[in-house]
């Protein structure tokens, strides 16, 4: 079994949900006692989401390409990064990495691949709903995107900054979400990437008439599959 390295604390909220998802996978998997060989390594997200109010993104890209080359040096076989929104960061970190990357979009895009969807829905951060780092990404596995209207984009990402990476969990925007989704089915979206790794805290299958694609849960599920590729596993 390979070792998993999550660099995660954007939110830790997510992050956990990572350790959550890898460890229940593999003992889906093997059986047992079995759980994933794991290396955490959490960032002080105040420090991060400084950088990114900044717009200082060559030294976010310094700070978690240096923190991704401190997971291989302790032993990572493989580099999970835990979060959406700082894949606008991720050529850097992947091209520095001597280990496999998983990039977030890729999991997400193989995934909607195999599941028939051609256009999805978009909900995250700001950036990652009005720039092109992520839908291109998916792009590359046939997949466009649909994104909210201004005002349901400033209320997603107020939502997420305000609310969800603080831990909290609000009813009232449980229902903002459902009717954002539902705005998206009727642009033509086929399916919804919930492309916050904390959106899928916050609403789930029973809130949508399209799939949601948790990506938290679709990158670490591609991980554990990763790391299990020369694993036998018991029938």
């Amino acid at each position: 079994m390979r070792t998993i390295g999550l660099l995660g604390g954007m939110s830790w909220d997510s992050s956990i949900e990572y350790y959550r998802l890898v460890n229940e996978e593999v003992r889906r998997r093997l059986g047992g006692h079995h759980a994933a060989r794991v290396l955490l390594h959490s960032l002080d997200f105040a420090e991060v989401r400084e950088l990114q109010q900044r717009q200082a993104w060559d030294e976010a890209s310094d700070l978690l390409a240096s923190e991704a080359r401190r997971l291989e040096g302790a032993g990572a076989d493989v580099l999970v990064l835990c979060t959406n929104l700082m894949h606008k960061v991720a050529d850097r970190v992947e091209s520095e990495a001597t280990v496999p990357f998983l990039h977030i979009a890729d999991a997400v895009g193989e995934h909607a691949a195999a599941a028939g969807l051609t256009r999805l829905g978009l909900l995250g951060t700001r950036p990652v709903m009005e720039e092109t780092f992520y839908a291109d990404r998916l792009a590359r596995h046939g997949i466009g995107v649909v994104v909210p209207d201004e005002d349901d984009r400033a209320l997603v990402d107020r939502v997420v900054f305000d609310e969800l990476t603080q831990g909290r969990l609000e009813e009232s925007s449980r229902q903002a979400f459902r009717e954002v989704i539902a705005g998206l089915a009727a642009a033509g979206a086929e399916g919804v990437a919930l492309a916050c790794t904390e959106i899928g805290l916050l609403v789930g299958p029973d809130d949508s008439t399209l799939p949601l694609l948790d990506t938290a849960r679709i990158h670490a599920l591609r991980a554990v599959t990763f790391a299990l590729a020369d694993t036998p596993v018991p029938a």
